[in-house]
């Protein structure tokens, strides 16, 4: 649930039809193969919150980077090793359990500048697409939405592998990264310095650390 690569590369699914005509490079990316053991992780899954971790960071100030998460959240992810391309993500994000550390910041972040928790208590990410980019980066593609406002994110996907831990539980990890600009989701509230810049950077990272477990139902 690349947040962001906006790199394009080929599906993995090969079609040998498909190769007349083509450069050597172009057939070499469309015959990109998978890990034979991604083959097993083909199921359902869900996000292990105490060990995840759905994130951000910021530039404040144009000299530090504030960080933060949210706690509270709710996961379904589908991966087919097999076909990547059937994969698919939703992640419904409560807002109001954003955290950076500093009580005063996640008031004014839930407040009515930023989030405005009263009116947009939850933040959603639905995946539309996703393609093997090679070796065991995927890039995922999805509607991001805040404060109503829904545009199009591609998250960097990278399996990280996956364990059988020791209370039994299948588990698989997976980093996702993006680069969002806030304001194109409404997020304008800044304020200019005396020196020039803004207090807070327009750019937003978001970062997803999943443990994953595999659902049993």
């Amino acid at each position: 649930m690349g947040i962001f690569s906006r790199r394009q590369t080929a599906v993995i699914e090969r079609n040998p039809a498909d190769d007349t005509g083509v450069s050597g490079d172009e057939a070499a990316a469309r015959s990109v193969a998978l890990d034979p053991a991604l083959r097993a992780l083909t199921g359902r899954w869900t996000i292990d919150r105490p060990h995840s971790r759905i994130g951000f960071s910021v530039r404040h100030a144009m000299v530090t980077t504030v960080r933060g998460a949210f706690a509270d959240y709710d996961s379904t992810l589908y991966f087919d090793g097999a076909r990547p391309s059937e994969s698919r993500a939703d992640l419904v994000i409560r807002v109001a359990s954003v955290d950076t550390g500093v009580e005063q910041r996640d008031a004014h972040l839930i407040g009515r500048d930023f989030f405005d928790v009263g009116r947009y208590p939850e933040m959603v990410f639905r995946s539309t697409s996703t393609v093997h980019e090679g070796g065991e980066t995927f890039r995922m593609t999805g509607d991001l939405t805040i404060r109503d406002v829904t545009r199009p994110v591609d998250l960097q996907l990278d399996y990280l592998g996956s364990v059988l831990d020791p209370f039994g539980a299948e588990r698989a990890g997976f980093d996702g990264t993006t680069t969002i600009d806030r304001t194109e989701w409404g997020l304008v509230y800044n304020q200019r310095l005396k020196a020039g810049g803004t207090m807070v950077s327009e750019k937003v990272r978001l970062q997803f650390d999943i443990s994953a477990v595999r659902s049993t139902s």
